[in-house]
């Protein structure tokens, strides 16, 4: 026999499922909307784990329940249907006389996916499972579509992706990691609010896209006749508050970056950007080993973290080592002398497939070769320090060496986590370094950043010594829940058409 192609096979289904709808309709169905429900099936699980038929037969326990059905088993005058709510599944027997007449002849006739109401008392059945016995159903809503692989989950990345809410409705796993992700979000903000930071909200159309080397999105706001960019990030906004008296600020912030999609990168993505006057990088290093190492215990109650297939121990200091030094591991054939060397690293870059302009001073150079050559191999929790000051044109220049800058990026299972440094407070050295940035885009750099007048008029009035911390939430969630990219851990990611 000829097997029926999958799109007519589903083409076939919706089609009946409609005339299914369109026959009540016509008896009057109006999707229903005044049944409530009294417990979760979670809820239901753990309060009776300990009973038995008898002991709740003695309760009877009455309860109304409601969710999508997921299962379905029709045996003459019985049946079984299994609800899914938010909490987990609970099995509902149906019994030919125990409702209304009319009720079961008609449940016999619903799909799974359809959103079905139950009342009825619980009890054990034969195999032990918690179920309710069900004195009357009601259909909520008629689902139009069937379920994709409903007895094995939904298994297309693509469609996983695409179509966010089918993968919630079959796979328990996926719901989990959201669930992952919203609660690592509430224990920053917790841990942060228990330090006395205070929580801002900063523009997200600004009218110079500043705070980070990015290429911006634009956008054009009509009533004032001007373009505006999307925040790339939300760091000079946040130092203006610092400037202003507020000397504990922090925004988990949505940002918006016109760059390519990856893995590891989507065009909008959430971060954790925070600012501490009277501290340094080497204080905000200290405090973000303790919070991941905190984080860990609350989610998963050890500090110890599965990811890629092995075990990451937070309660272990992290190792700290300057991209210098990690250079130098990675690239035998350059000596430390020839570190700063133009020719050289110039050599290097090319020999690596990296394009060079010639533009490229040596920083730039520099932190092009760590990229391509040491960053994939920081497995291990690391601080990588001493970032030069050409890549960094926000960070304070070290005192003992102005090449480079008082800057740390953290990298964990070969990944960028996060970004932070002493903060540049000199406002006449400030901007000196946003009219290099200039320079540069006049060049043809479409990621430098744009000249700040107002930002550094704030630094003149003066901004206390700071640190400022960027952590990357997405890809904190990926690490923490062991997703392999981004995609897994965004609700809604951006896709190809």
């Amino acid at each position: 026999m000829e097997q029926e192609p999958e799109g007519e096979s589903e083409h076939r289904l919706i089609a009946e499922r409609r005339r299914k709808l369109d026959a009540m309709r016509a008896a009057g169905f109006r999707f229903p909307n005044d049944r409530r429900r009294s417990a979760l099936a979670g809820q239901l699980h753990a309060t009776w784990a300990g009973y038995e038929t008898t002991a709740l037969e003695a309760k009877a326990v009455t309860v109304s329940v409601g969710g999508r059905m997921m299962a379905k088993r029709v045996m003459g005058k019985t049946s079984f249907i299994k609800l899914q709510d938010r909490s987990g599944q609970i099995q509902v027997f149906l019994q030919q006389g125990a409702i209304d007449e009319n009720q079961y002849r008609e449940c016999k006739g619903w799909d799974l996916g359809d959103i079905v109401w139950a009342e009825g008392t619980l009890f054990r059945t034969r195999t032990g499972e918690l179920s309710v016995r069900a004195t009357a159903v009601t259909l909520l809503v008629k689902s139009l579509r069937p379920l994709p692989e409903k007895f094995h989950g939904l298994t297309d990345q693509e469609t996983r992706y695409r179509q966010r809410y089918l993968d919630l409705i079959v796979n328990e796993e996926s719901r989990e990691v959201f669930r992952s992700r919203s609660r690592i979000v509430q224990f920053v903000r917790n841990y942060l609010d228990a330090m006395e930071f205070l929580e801002v909200e900063t523009p997200m159309m600004q009218s110079i896209p500043g705070g980070a080397i990015a290429r911006p999105f634009v956008t054009h706001h009509n009533a004032l006749d001007r373009d505006l960019y999307l925040r790339i990030a939300p760091e000079l906004y946040l130092k203006r508050l610092v400037v202003g008296g507020f000397e504990r600020v922090y925004e988990l912030n949505r940002n918006f970056r016109n760059e390519g999609v990856s893995a590891q990168h989507n065009p909008e993505f959430t971060m954790l950007e925070l600012y501490m006057a009277f501290a340094d990088h080497l204080v905000l290093m200290d405090m973000l080993e303790q919070l991941l190492r905190s984080l860990a215990e609350y989610l998963l109650g050890s500090p110890v973290v599965s990811c890629q297939g092995r075990g990451f121990d937070l309660s272990v200091p992290f190792r700290r080592a300057s991209i210098e030094d990690l250079v130098l591991e990675s690239n035998p054939g350059i000596r430390r002398e020839q570190l700063r060397d133009l020719d050289t690293l110039r050599e290097r870059c090319r020999g690596l497939g990296l394009e060079v302009s010639g533009r490229e001073g040596a920083g730039k150079l520099l932190t092009a070769i760590f990229e391509k050559t040491a960053e994939q191999r920081l497995v291990d929790p690391t601080y990588v320090t001493g970032f030069p000051a050409e890549v960094s044109p926000l960070a304070r220049r070290s005192d003992s060496d102005p090449f480079l800058t008082d800057r740390f990026e953290l990298y964990i299972a070969g990944r960028e986590i996060a970004n932070g440094f002493s903060e540049l407070n000199d406002a006449e050295d400030q901007a000196e370094r946003f009219r290099a940035q200039v320079q540069q885009k006049s060049a043809g750099d479409d990621e430098a950043m744009f000249y700040d007048e107002d930002y550094v008029t704030a630094l003149e009035f003066g901004m206390p010594p700071t640190a400022g911390l960027g952590v990357g939430i997405d890809r904190l969630v990926m690490f923490l829940t062991d997703r392999p990219s981004i995609r897994d851990v965004l609700l809604f990611p951006h896709m190809r058409d």
